[in-house]
């Protein structure tokens, strides 16, 4: 997946106008970092009784928002983003981006302030809708290599169908496996982009980089990681759940470290994305100890979702607004700052989940802070940015 450049007639003169709605990175990434900025902070305060009437912000609540809330909207506005460049078509933008930025939002008042099937409907459409003009810009480009992103987000939609059929008594599964089900989904994105992207975003950036590319291998751990996540969504026997879960983990790192993410310890902008790939190992490693009993899922699951979800997010938003906004691919301070966060949230949330004592409230306060952190950092230092033209005087 990789965003390259395609020339277009020049826009307005840098830096005049508000060009938010130009394209889908733009709005969706400012949305989703100032929601996640303030809805886990929320969701503290509302779990430790800080807010006693907190209304909807439950746990079921907080697991729904951080995956169909906030990773979503990050997931659509690089999708239309990439569309744009796969096809040099273009994906939403202006009143229909803002619309759909518009819903986004509609859904997240919906199911903060009230519930039952009104709120249901306004937070599950914006998915289809969103979805649906990025499959007809593939299907007129007949770009079907990445057709199957369009069917990941039909499945996201079908999880967060499932999961308002069971907060509605609609079906007595409970509401937390669809949202596993949705962050095992968004991992499988994650693994299938960063096969295409990391080795050739490393070989450009790190001096002296050789990444190895192996076919064969990366087929067999995306196979291994999709047959994993299937088969705990299936909810197959512990044994041979954890051999393929162990499995895909496994390969996972071993085609992490043919990509030399030792040579990237120099460039932020490339170790955030190294570090956060191996989470995903470290959280299939962890989910095949839960199949036989030994951690707890909620361990796992918070690598995948804070380690490799928001790891990424964090690192990918950062690479994508800064290169198409016309600026160099350079990290300063602030970025490093906000790097650095996201992984100690991570870290902080995994040992909250293995840890029953007194060092679990401490773990989770301050994850929850790092997590605010990072994406707070995103939203102030990056709104200029995202609301003005590109510098270069190029479209989007």
């Amino acid at each position: 997946m990789t965003f390259v450049t395609i020339d277009e007639p020049p826009a307005p003169p840098a830096g005049t106008g508000n060009a938010l709605w130009l394209l889908g990175f733009r709005p969706f990434y400012l949305l989703a970092a100032g929601f996640a900025a303030l809805a886990v902070p929320l969701w503290m305060a509302a779990y430790y009784g800080v807010l006693p009437h907190a209304g909807n912000v439950g746990m079921a609540w907080h697991l729904h928002e951080m995956v169909f809330g906030m990773a979503v909207a990050v997931v659509i506005g690089f999708l239309y983003t990439a569309g744009r460049n796969w096809t040099g078509l273009w994906t939403p933008r202006g009143s229909h981006l803002m619309l759909l930025a518009a819903l986004w939002l509609a859904g997240r008042l919906a199911l903060l302030s009230g519930s039952g099937p009104w709120a249901a409907l306004v937070d599950w459409l914006f998915l289809p809708l969103a979805a649906w003009p990025l499959w007809q810009v593939l299907r007129r480009a007949g770009n079907r290599r990445n057709y199957f992103m369009v069917a990941l987000l039909a499945l996201l939609a079908v999880a967060n169908l499932c999961y308002h059929g069971a907060m509605l008594g609609y079906g007595d599964w409970s509401p937390v496996a669809p949202v596993r089900a949705a962050i095992l989904v968004v991992v499988m994105m994650e693994t299938a982009i960063g096969v295409r992207v990391l080795p050739m975003f490393t070989r450009n950036g790190a001096p002296g980089s050789q990444p190895r590319i192996r076919p064969r291998l990366d087929q067999a751990g995306l196979a291994t990681t999709a047959l994993a996540a299937i088969a705990w969504v299936a909810g197959m026997p512990p044994v041979p759940l954890a051999v393929l879960a162990a499995t895909a983990g496994v390969l996972t790192l071993v085609r992490l470290a043919g990509w030399q993410p030792q040579r990237t310890m120099k460039v932020p902008l490339l170790w955030i994305l190294h570090l956060s790939y191996a989470w995903i190992g470290a959280g299939f490693l962890l989910l095949a100890l839960a199949a036989l009993g030994i951690v707890s899922a909620s361990a796992a699951f918070h690598a995948l979702a804070v380690g490799s979800m928001a790891g990424l997010i964090v690192g990918m938003m950062c690479r994508t607004s800064l290169g198409h906004t016309g600026r160099p691919l350079k990290s300063g301070r602030t970025e490093v700052c906000m790097f650095v966060a996201i992984q100690l949230a991570a870290l902080a949330r995994v040992v909250a989940a293995l840890d029953t004592g007194a060092i679990r409230d401490v773990a989770m306060i301050a994850a929850a802070a790092a997590w605010a952190l990072a994406f707070g950092l995103f939203a102030v230092t990056y709104a200029p940015k995202l609301c003005r033209p590109r510098i270069d005087g190029k479209e989007g």
